[in-house]
């Protein structure tokens, strides 16, 4: 090297206190328009995933029809605590129809659905399905309370079968169907409103639960006249299926399952 060769340019050290640069944004969750139609597409979609994979809706069904014959036994020995408990149809529902979700998410994909497959599709998401459920019972206990506090203020004790079937068509029970139907009506819809597409998005985009939930939410309230026609037409169908002791459940309950996941796929955009 001569005499007058320049030394290289140094570079300036690095400041440690410079930040690391941040971390990106999650892209926010987009819902699509529906329209009331759709609906109806959700359920037909559902019958042809029962169609393509029916001994797996036909054991998700007889677990369905075992539950409202349950339901229909706690009514004749406790029937103040049914309505309250009615709701395990909306709490244990969402999460008895993941083999449901698992399946409708492999036939979607092109693939063969597994019977084992679905029994286990909570197995990798099994905190943030807790969370949800834990969520989702506490709902459950402040209905089954808030029911309890109409029977024992209308009543002198709590009726027996007959009186509580004697005391929903007496119309001088008038003020105690209202506040009964009422409160059903508001722990039902919340029960609802939160879980309507909670649940097959846990499962499908790896969420966490209080997303799940607040999307939930967030499609009700800014698509409420759709979601409430759809929560209308589960009402109605379940409603008719458990007429014939609960039999048609068995076919009714996978096809609704079924359907809540093409609500789902249809509302939250990829």
């Amino acid at each position: 090297m001569t005499a007058d060769a320049a030394p290289p340019p140094s570079t300036p050290p690095r400041s440690e206190s410079a930040a690391p640069p941040a971390a990106p944004a999650p892209a926010p969750i987009v819902l699509r328009p529906l329209g009331f139609a759709d609906p109806l597409r959700w359920l037909a979609r559902g019958w042809g995933d029962f169609r393509r994979a029916p001994w797996i809706g036909l054991f998700y069904g007889a677990c369905f029809m075992v539950m409202g014959w349950a339901l229909l036994k706690v009514f004749e020995h406790a029937p103040a605590y049914t309505l309250a408990l009615s709701a395990g149809f909306l709490l244990m529902g969402p999460f008895l129809c993941l083999g449901l979700y698992r399946t409708s998410q492999r036939l979607e994909a092109g693939e063969r659905p597994d019977f084992g497959d679905s029994l286990l599709a909570w197995d990798t998401r099994t905190a943030q399905l807790g969370i949800f459920g834990f969520v989702l019972l506490v709902l459950e206990m402040l209905w089954g309370r808030a029911t309890l506090v109409v029977f024992a203020v209308t009543f002198d004790g709590m009726p027996d079968f007959k009186g509580s079937l004697l005391a929903l068509l007496d119309p001088q029970n008038l003020a105690f169907i209202v506040a009964w139907a009422a409160v059903g009506a508001v722990f039902a819809g919340l029960i609802y409103a939160v879980s309507v597409v909670s649940i097959p998005m846990i499962l499908h985009r790896q969420t966490d639960a209080v997303t799940a939930g607040l999307t939930s939410l967030r499609l009700v309230f800014t698509q409420t006249g759709v979601m409430l026609w759809w929560g209308a037409v589960i009402a109605v169908t379940v409603t008719l299926a458990m007429l014939p002791w609960f039999a048609g459940l068995l076919v009714v309950g996978p096809v609704i399952g079924h359907a809540s996941w093409h609500a789902y796929r249809a509302a939250v955009a990829d």
